[in-house]
Protein backbone atom coordinates (compact mmCIF):
# COMPACT_ATOMS: atom_id res chain seq x y z
CA UNK A 1 0.00 0.00 0.00
CA UNK A 2 1.22 3.01 -0.66
CA UNK A 3 1.89 6.17 1.59
CA UNK A 4 -0.91 8.37 1.81
CA UNK A 5 0.02 11.80 2.35
CA UNK A 6 -2.24 14.73 3.60
CA UNK A 7 -1.93 19.25 2.70
CA UNK A 8 -4.28 21.21 4.10
CA UNK A 9 -5.34 25.14 4.00
CA UNK A 10 -8.43 27.57 4.63
CA UNK A 11 -9.35 30.01 1.97
CA UNK A 12 -10.76 33.36 3.40
CA UNK A 13 -13.57 32.81 0.70
CA UNK A 14 -16.84 31.93 0.15
CA UNK A 15 -17.35 28.25 -0.75
CA UNK A 16 -18.81 29.31 -4.00
CA UNK A 17 -15.86 31.11 -5.12
CA UNK A 18 -12.88 28.59 -3.59
CA UNK A 19 -14.68 25.62 -6.06
CA UNK A 20 -14.78 28.08 -8.71
CA UNK A 21 -11.38 28.88 -8.93
CA UNK A 22 -10.59 24.87 -8.10
CA UNK A 23 -12.50 23.59 -10.92
CA UNK A 24 -12.08 26.68 -13.84
CA UNK A 25 -9.31 26.59 -16.11
CA UNK A 26 -8.92 30.27 -16.31
CA UNK A 27 -8.20 30.31 -12.86
CA UNK A 28 -6.45 26.85 -12.52
CA UNK A 29 -3.82 28.35 -15.07
CA UNK A 30 -2.89 31.16 -12.62
CA UNK A 31 -2.50 29.33 -9.68
CA UNK A 32 -1.39 25.44 -10.03
CA UNK A 33 2.55 25.89 -9.83
CA UNK A 34 4.90 25.17 -6.85
CA UNK A 35 7.17 28.21 -7.14
CA UNK A 36 7.53 31.42 -9.06
CA UNK A 37 9.93 29.77 -11.25
CA UNK A 38 7.36 27.97 -12.60
CA UNK A 39 3.78 28.31 -14.04
CA UNK A 40 0.58 26.52 -15.65
CA UNK A 41 0.34 27.84 -19.12
CA UNK A 42 -2.33 24.90 -20.15
CA UNK A 43 -5.62 23.79 -18.22
CA UNK A 44 -8.08 21.27 -19.67
CA UNK A 45 -10.86 20.02 -17.09
CA UNK A 46 -13.69 17.95 -17.81
CA UNK A 47 -15.20 17.96 -14.43
CA UNK A 48 -17.63 15.15 -14.54
CA UNK A 49 -17.59 11.20 -13.30
CA UNK A 50 -15.50 9.52 -15.72
CA UNK A 51 -14.08 13.39 -17.50
CA UNK A 52 -10.61 13.70 -17.35
CA UNK A 53 -8.30 16.70 -16.57
CA UNK A 54 -4.56 17.66 -17.69
CA UNK A 55 -2.96 20.38 -16.38
CA UNK A 56 0.47 21.65 -17.43
CA UNK A 57 3.53 22.26 -15.28
CA UNK A 58 6.02 24.35 -16.85
CA UNK A 59 9.48 26.42 -15.90
CA UNK A 60 9.13 29.97 -17.09
CA UNK A 61 12.44 29.38 -18.41
CA UNK A 62 11.55 26.63 -20.99
CA UNK A 63 13.96 24.41 -19.20
CA UNK A 64 11.16 21.73 -18.57
CA UNK A 65 7.79 21.28 -18.33
CA UNK A 66 5.23 18.05 -17.95
CA UNK A 67 1.34 17.25 -17.45
CA UNK A 68 -0.18 16.48 -14.32
CA UNK A 69 -3.65 14.77 -15.36
CA UNK A 70 -6.23 11.99 -14.24
CA UNK A 71 -9.85 10.84 -14.45
CA UNK A 72 -12.25 11.95 -11.89
CA UNK A 73 -14.14 8.94 -10.36
CA UNK A 74 -16.25 11.33 -8.38
CA UNK A 75 -17.30 14.77 -7.85
CA UNK A 76 -19.92 16.01 -5.24
CA UNK A 77 -20.25 19.63 -5.95
CA UNK A 78 -18.90 22.22 -3.78
CA UNK A 79 -18.24 19.03 -1.27
CA UNK A 80 -15.56 16.63 -2.59
CA UNK A 81 -13.50 16.24 -5.77
CA UNK A 82 -11.95 12.23 -5.85
CA UNK A 83 -9.62 11.05 -9.13
CA UNK A 84 -7.36 8.71 -10.28
CA UNK A 85 -4.08 10.32 -11.53
CA UNK A 86 -2.34 8.77 -15.45
CA UNK A 87 -0.20 6.42 -12.85
CA UNK A 88 -2.79 5.21 -10.66
CA UNK A 89 -2.62 6.85 -7.65
CA UNK A 90 -5.98 8.18 -6.15
CA UNK A 91 -6.32 11.53 -4.62
CA UNK A 92 -9.68 13.43 -3.17
CA UNK A 93 -9.80 17.04 -2.37
CA UNK A 94 -12.97 18.28 0.23
CA UNK A 95 -13.89 21.52 0.46
CA UNK A 96 -15.65 22.30 4.29
CA UNK A 97 -17.54 25.59 4.77
CA UNK A 98 -15.98 27.21 8.16
CA UNK A 99 -17.85 30.11 9.16
CA UNK A 100 -16.99 32.67 6.53
CA UNK A 101 -13.89 30.46 4.77
CA UNK A 102 -13.20 26.54 3.38
CA UNK A 103 -10.69 24.31 4.73
CA UNK A 104 -9.37 22.39 1.91
CA UNK A 105 -7.42 19.01 2.36
CA UNK A 106 -6.10 17.40 -0.26
CA UNK A 107 -4.72 13.36 0.12
CA UNK A 108 -3.05 11.76 -2.36
CA UNK A 109 -1.22 8.35 -2.63
CA UNK A 110 2.56 9.24 -2.69
CA UNK A 111 4.91 8.07 -5.76
CA UNK A 112 8.36 5.77 -5.09
CA UNK A 113 10.20 8.50 -6.82
CA UNK A 114 10.58 11.56 -4.78
CA UNK A 115 10.41 11.92 -1.00
CA UNK A 116 7.29 11.98 1.20
CA UNK A 117 8.59 14.85 2.44
CA UNK A 118 9.45 16.86 -1.04
CA UNK A 119 5.64 15.47 -1.90
CA UNK A 120 4.02 17.25 0.61
CA UNK A 121 6.26 20.52 0.22
CA UNK A 122 5.46 21.03 -3.70
CA UNK A 123 1.55 20.12 -2.84
CA UNK A 124 1.21 22.08 -0.07
CA UNK A 125 3.05 24.91 -1.73
CA UNK A 126 0.78 24.33 -4.36
CA UNK A 127 -2.58 25.10 -2.16
CA UNK A 128 -0.70 28.17 -0.43
CA UNK A 129 -0.71 29.69 -4.33
CA UNK A 130 -4.67 28.75 -4.67
CA UNK A 131 -5.26 29.98 -1.03
CA UNK A 132 -3.47 33.61 -1.79
CA UNK A 133 -4.85 33.27 -5.52
CA UNK A 134 -8.53 32.73 -4.67
CA UNK A 135 -8.36 35.30 -1.41
CA UNK A 136 -6.55 38.13 -3.73
CA UNK A 137 -9.78 37.91 -6.08
CA UNK A 138 -12.71 40.50 -6.01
Amino acid sequence: MKDIITVTTIAEASLEKTWHCWVSPEHITKWNYASDDWHCPSAINDLREGGSFTFTMAAKDGSFSFDFGGTYTSIEPQQRISYIMDDGREATVWFEQEGNAVKITEEFQAENIHSPEMQEAGWQAILNNFKKYTEGLP
